[in-house]
C-alpha cells in the first residue's frame, strides 16, 4: 500500500502537493526531543544503528513508512534520484521534518472526489481503472492488496471510509510498534542520535531564510537548547576554542588593475533549501592555457526598486575550484574563495590548462529555515470581465524574477538546457527534444530559445489547463524557494564572474545537486588544511581544527580511532553568532578513521564584535 496516498492525491494534480496546514502528529516539530526520539524510533526498526545508511529506495519508504509518512513513488524520486547512492539518518530526520504524515482526513477528501454522490464507497471495477491508469499508477499487486481487505470489501464495493480507518490505525501502529521496540532494546536506546542539522528539505513548507536585523544579538528561540539529550554526561576528552572577531573590516581590494582587459564569463546560479543539505549547480570551467584567473560568487540582486536590494544579499556565498582527474578519480581541491569585498567573495591565483569543477557553497548560517507563518496567501490567478482567466501582476513579477535566475547566461532566452534545470527542480522532469518542438510551438521563442512572455504564457496554460486552480503553479513556486505570501525565502540565486588573463574561460553549468560527500569532503579537507588543529586533552587521536577568516569560523572533526565517536558541542557563550545548527548545544557522531564538519559560525550583526566560544566533548 505504499503508493496508496500518492495515488489518489496524484488524481487531482500532476504533481505532489502539501498544504501549509497544521501537522496532525502528536510529536510536533518544535519539541526537538520528542521529534528525534520519533525519528530513531522509526529508523531503528528498519536498521541496527543510526550509523547504517539507507542504501535503497525500499529501504527508504519502509523507515518512512515507520515514521507515520506514507510516501509516494513520486515523493521517493525526490529525495532518491538517479545520483543517489545512499542517505544516512540526519538525511531520514530531515525528510520526515519535510514530509506530512500521512492523514485521513486528507485521503477520505481525495476518495470523495471520486465519490461526487457521496455514497461511501467505489465499485471494484471503477477503482481499479482509476488506480491502475491515472496520476501515480498502483501495480496489480497493490490493487489486489486493498481488495482483498476483508474489513472494507463487500459485494463489490471498497468501502473509503472504513479504509481510511483501517488506514489511520495501521500508521498508529507502525508508530507504536517501533517505539516499544526501541524501548525494549537496551542497545538502541543507549544509541546517540547522529548529526543531525536544524535543516529541512520542504518545498511546500520549506525552511526559509533566516532575516538579521542590525544590532540584534539576542539568540533565537531554540538556540539554548540541546538537539537531541544524552544520558551520560562523563567526558573522554574535552577541547575548548575562544576566537575574539571583531567588526568587518573595510572590503580588501584584489582585483587587478586591467581586469576590464581580460577574457570573462559569466554565469549565474541558486542555492535552495532541501532535506539533506543545500541544493546548487554546479559547474564545468575549460581553460586552454596557463592563466592567471580572477573569480567571484556573490548573491544576485533580483530588486527593481532604486536603492533597495533583495532580502537574501545578506547570505554568505563561497566557491570551490577543484582539478578535474585525468583518470575516473575524484577532483582535488585547488582552491576556494576566501577574502570578502562587499557582497562578493574572491579569488585570485593561477589555475593550469585543462577541466576544473566549480562547486557553489553557503554555510546555511542565513540561509534557512525561516519558522515565522505566512497569515495570507497571494492570490495567482483572477477571472478578467470576459471570465477569461489572468494571471496577478504579483504572480506575474515573480514569475519574471524566477525566469531571470533560471536564465543562467543572463542571455534574456531560456535555452532547452536551462529550462531543463528549471523543469528538474520543479517536476523532477526533464523535457525532450519532442517536448521542445511543442513548446515552441505554442509559446513566443526567438532563436529556439524561450523569452520571457512565452514563459509566462506557459504558466498561464498551466493554469488554464486546471480550470484556475493554483495547486500546480504554487508547486513551481515553492520548489524556487517561495512561500505563500510570493516572497522567496527558502533560495538564494547567485551570479558567478570569471576572468583570466591569457584564454578565454569557458564555463558552464553541468548538474543541480544537493550538498553532495565530494562538497563534505572538500569543506572538511579545506578547514584540516587552512586551520588550526588541536587534539582533545585526554583523547588524543581525535582532533578539532578550526578555519576562520573575516566572516566565519568553520569546525571540522578529525576520529583517528577505528571506533565510533559523539561528541557533544557546546556554543553557550558565544555571543552575536549565528550557527549552522541553529542550536548552541548538539552532539555530532563521527566514525572511525573519518572527518565530518562540526558547525559553521557568522557574526549576527557583522558591524559588531562577535565572539566564537566552543566547547567539543567526546561522550563516554
Amino acid at each position: 500500500m505504499s503508493s496508496m496516498y500518492g495515488s489518489t492525491t496524484s488524481l487531482s494534480s500532476r504533481r505532489h502537493v502539501s498544504d501549509e496546514r497544521s501537522e496532525p502528529q502528536k510529536l510536533r516539530p518544535n519539541d526537538e526531543e520528542s521529534f528525534y526520539t520519533f525519528c530513531r524510533a522509526a529508523y531503528l526498526s528498519v536498521f541496527k544503528s543510526s550509523l547504517e545508511n539507507i542504501t535503497d529506495r525500499q529501504q527508504l519508504c519502509l523507515a518512512l513508512q515507520r515514521g507515520e509518512r506514507n510516501p509516494s513513488t513520486r515523493t521517493l524520486s525526490k529525495y532518491w534520484t538517479a545520483k543517489t547512492k545512499e542517505l544516512n539518518f540526519d538525511d531520514f530526520c530531515a525528510i520526515v521534518k519535510k514530509e506530512k504524515p500521512a492523514a485521513k482526513a486528507d485521503l477520505l477528501k481525495a476518495f470523495r472526489k471520486l465519490d461526487p454522490a457521496n455514497k461511501g464507497y467505489i465499485l471494484h471495477d471503477e477503482f481499479i481503472k482509476i488506480f491502475t491508469t491515472k496520476g501515480e499508477k498502483m501495480s496489480a499487486e497493490e490493487v489486489s492488496a486493498v481488495l482483498r481487505l476483508a474489513d472494507v470489501n463487500s459485494g463489490g464495493r471498497l468501502d473509503y471510509n472504513k479504509f481510511c480507518d483501517a488506514f489511520s490505525r495501521t500508521c498508529d501502529q507502525c508508530s507504536k510498534m517501533a517505539m516499544e521496540k526501541m524501548e525494549t532494546n537496551s542497545r538502541a536506546k543507549r544509541q546517540q542520535f547522529g548529526s543531525q542539522i536544524e535543516t529541512s528539505p520542504e518545498r511546500s513548507a520549506s525552511p526559509r531564510t533566516q532575516k538579521f536585523s542590525v544590532g540584534d544579538t539576542t539568540p533565537r528561540k531554540g538556540e539554548s537548547r540541546s538537539s537531541r539529550p544524552s544520558s551520560a554526561r562523563n567526558y573522554k576528552g574535552t577541547v575548548s576554542t575562544v576566537i575574539n572577531m571583531g567588526p568587518l573590516k573595510s572590503p580588501r581590494n584584489v582585483e587587478p588593475s586591467d581586469l576590464q582587459d581580460w577574457p570573462c564569463t559569466r554565469s549565474k546560479g541558486c542555492f535552495f533549501l532541501e532535506g539533506n543539505g543545500i541544493v546548487s549547480h554546479h559547474y564545468r570551467l575549460q581553460l586552454t592555457l596557463k592563466s592567471t584567473v580572477y573569480l567571484t560568487i556573490k548573491p544576485l540582486n533580483l530588486s527593481r526598486a532604486e536603492g533597495r536590494s533583495s532580502p537574501w544579499m545578506s547570505v554568505d556565498t563561497a566557491l570551490f575550484i577543484l582539478k578535474e582527474s585525468d583518470t575516473r578519480g575524484e577532483p582535488q581541491i585547488v582552491s576556494f574563495t576566501e577574502l570578502r569585498n562587499k557582497e562578493s567573495y574572491v579569488w585570485k591565483g593561477e589555475l593550469g590548462g585543462g577541466s576544473y569543477t566549480l562547486i557553489p557553497f553557503t554555510t546555511g548560517c542565513r540561509l534557512r529555515k525561516n519558522k515565522k507563518p505566512v497569515t495570507k496567501e497571494a492570490r495567482l490567478v483572477y477571472r478578467d470581465d470576459s471570465e477569461d482567466l489572468q494571471l496577478t501582476a504579483e504572480f506575474r513579477s515573480a514569475l519574471s524574477d524566477v525566469f531571470d535566475i533560471i536564465d543562467l547566461d543572463g542571455n534574456g532566452f531560456l535555452s532547452l538546457e536551462e529550462y531543463n534545470f528549471f523543469e528538474l527542480r520543479s517536476s523532477g522532469e526533464k523535457c525532450d527534444d519532442d517536448a521542445w518542438e511543442v513548446c515552441k510551438e505554442n509559446f513566443e521563442t526567438k532563436k529556439n530559445e524561450l523569452t520571457r512572455k512565452g514563459f509566462t504564457d506557459l504558466n498561464l496554460m498551466e493554469a488554464n489547463d486546471r480550470e484556475g486552480d493554483p495547486s500546480d503553479l504554487w508547486v513551481t513556486l515553492q520548489s524556487m524557494g517561495y512561500n505563500k505570501a510570493l516572497e522567496m525565502t527558502e533560495a538564494c540565486p547567485f551570479i558567478i564572474d570569471l576572468y583570466a588573463e591569457k584564454t578565454k574561460p569557458k564555463l558552464k553549468a553541468v548538474s543541480l545537486e544537493s550538498s553532495s560527500r565530494l562538497l563534505q569532503k572538500v569543506l572538511c579537507k579545506s578547514v584540516i588544511l587552512k586551520g588550526d588543529g588541536k587534539p582533545m586533552d585526554g583523547c588524543e587521536n581525535v582532533i578539532v581544527y578550526t578555519y576562520k577568516n573575516d566572516t566565519r569560523v568553520s569546525s571540522v572533526i578529525e576520529n583517528k580511532s577505528d571506533k565510533k565517536i559523539v561528541v557533544e558541542v557546546n556554543t553557550d557563550q558565544s555571543k552575536n553568532c549565528a550557527s549552522s545548527r541553529g542550536l548552541n548545544v548538539f552532539a555530532v557522531e563521527v566514525p572511525g578513521r573519518s572527518a565530518m564538519v562540526s558547525q559553521h559560525v557568522m557574526a549576527v550583526n557583522e558591524k559588531q564584535e562577535w565572539l566564537y566560544n566552543c566547547v567539543q566533548s567526546v561522550l563516554s
